[in-house]
C-alpha cells in the first residue's frame, strides 16, 4: 500500500498547489520554500535542491500576483492601445516587449478597441495588478486619470500623441507635420479636390486631419473634404470608397488622404472593384507604412512612423522616471517620412 501525503494525495493534486504543499513534501518551513524562490544566498545547495524537486514533482506555479502585492511593485508594464488588430500597433507592442525583456520586465496588453469605458476598466486592472507602469495609446480624456495614478505612484507614459507637458510622459511621432507632409504630396502632384477620411473622435486623426487643413490653406485652388470613417478598419475604408464610388466622377475628390493604412487599404480595394483607377482618377495616401502597404494591389505611399521605436522609446521613459521619481516628464516627437509609392504617382 503506497502511503500518500496530503500534498501528494489527488484531493490536493485537485486543487492548486500551494507554498505549504512544497514546504511539506520537502520537509522545510515555508520561509525556507520562500527563500528558494526569492533566490537568496542563505540556503543550502542540498535544501535548494530538495525545495526545487518538490516544486518539478507538485508542478507549483508561482502566484505573481500575490507577490507583487507583498512587494508592492512588479517587473510588468501594462500597456493599453485603440486597436490590437491594426498592425501599426502591434509594432508598439512588440518594440514594448523588446524593452522591456532587456531589463527582466514584460508587457500586458489591453486592447481598448475605441472605447473610453473599456480603457479606463484596463486603467484600472492594471493599477489593481500593481504593475510598473502604464503605457496608454488613449482614445479618451485620460488626464484626470493619469494625474490620479501619478498621484498613487503609478508612472503613466502616453504613446502616439503629446501629452500635457506637466503631467507625464510621451512618445510620438509629429502628427500634424504628418497631415500637412501627406497633403503637400497630393497638391505636388496636381490634386485640388482633397478628401481626408478617418474617425473623427481619435485624436491621432485629429491631429492629423489638422495638419492636412494647414497645407490646403496655404494653396488657393484647393478644398479638403473631412469625411468621417467612424472606425479605422479596412472595413471601415472600403464602406466610405463605396459611398464616393456612387458620386457622380466630377463630385468625387481627386485625391484621399487616409488617417491610417488599413482605412487606405479598404479604399483601395473598393475603387478597384468599382473600376476608378489609382491614381489615376484618384490619388490615396495613407499612415503608418505598415508592412503590407508596400505590397498592395496598388503600392501605398504613406506617411512613415516606426512603432516599434516608439514602443522601446516608451519603456526607457517609464523605466527612466520609476528609477528617479524626480524625473521631470519629457516629451519625445519624431520626425515623420513621407514614403511615395504608385499610389500617389503612377
Amino acid at each position: 500500500m503506497v502511503d500518500e501525503s496530503p500534498a501528494t494525495s489527488p484531493r490536493a493534486r485537485a486543487r492548486a498547489v500551494s507554498i505549504r504543499d512544497v514546504a511539506a513534501l520537502a520537509g522545510v518551513s515555508v520561509t525556507t520554500v520562500s527563500n528558494v524562490l526569492n533566490s537568496t544566498n542563505r540556503i543550502s545547495d542540498a535544501t535548494r535542491e530538495r525545495v526545487q524537486r518538490a516544486i518539478r514533482e507538485l508542478g507549483y506555479v508561482r502566484n505573481a500576483a500575490a507577490h507583487q502585492l507583498r512587494a508592492g511593485s512588479s517587473a510588468t508594464i501594462g500597456l493599453i492601445v485603440p486597436d490590437g488588430s491594426n498592425p501599426f500597433y502591434a509594432q508598439i507592442a512588440r518594440g514594448a516587449e523588446d524593452a522591456a525583456w532587456k531589463s527582466g520586465g514584460t508587457v500586458l496588453l489591453g486592447n481598448s478597441n475605441f472605447d473610453p469605458e473599456r480603457e479606463s476598466r484596463y486603467i484600472d486592472l492594471f493599477e489593481q495588478q500593481r504593475v510598473l507602469g502604464v503605457l496608454i495609446a488613449p482614445v479618451a480624456d485620460t488626464t484626470s486619470r493619469i494625474e490620479q495614478l501619478t498621484q498613487r505612484g503609478l508612472t503613466t507614459v502616453v504613446v502616439g500623441r503629446v501629452a500635457h507637458p506637466d503631467r507625464c510622459s510621451s512618445v510620438s511621432v509629429d502628427n500634424v507635420a504628418g497631415g500637412i507632409l501627406a497633403v503637400r504630396h497630393l497638391l505636388d502632384q496636381g490634386r485640388r479636390r482633397i478628401a481626408f477620411i478617418g474617425p473623427t473622435g481619435w485624436p491621432g486623426a485629429i491631429d492629423r486631419l489638422a495638419g492636412a487643413r494647414v497645407a490646403v490653406e496655404d494653396a488657393a485652388d484647393a478644398s479638403l473634404e473631412p469625411i468621417d470613417s467612424g472606425g479605422s478598419s479596412v472595413a471601415d475604408g472600403h464602406r466610405i470608397a463605396e459611398e464616393l464610388a456612387a458620386r457622380a466622377p466630377e463630385a468625387r475628390p481627386d485625391a484621399i488622404f487616409c488617417a491610417n493604412d488599413l482605412l487606405a487599404t479598404g479604399v483601395l480595394h473598393a475603387f478597384v472593384d468599382r473600376g476608378i483607377r489609382v491614381p489615376a482618377d484618384v490619388a490615396l495616401i495613407g499612415y503608418d507604412d505598415i508592412a503590407s502597404a508596400a505590397s498592395a494591389i496598388v503600392p501605398l505611399s504613406s506617411i512613415r512612423q516606426s512603432g516599434e521605436l516608439i514602443g522601446r522609446t516608451a519603456v526607457e521613459l517609464l523605466q527612466q522616471e520609476v528609477a528617479d521619481r524626480s524625473h521631470q516628464p519629457r516629451h519625445v516627437l519624431f520626425p515623420p517620412e513621407l514614403v511615395e509609392r504608385r499610389s500617389t504617382k503612377g
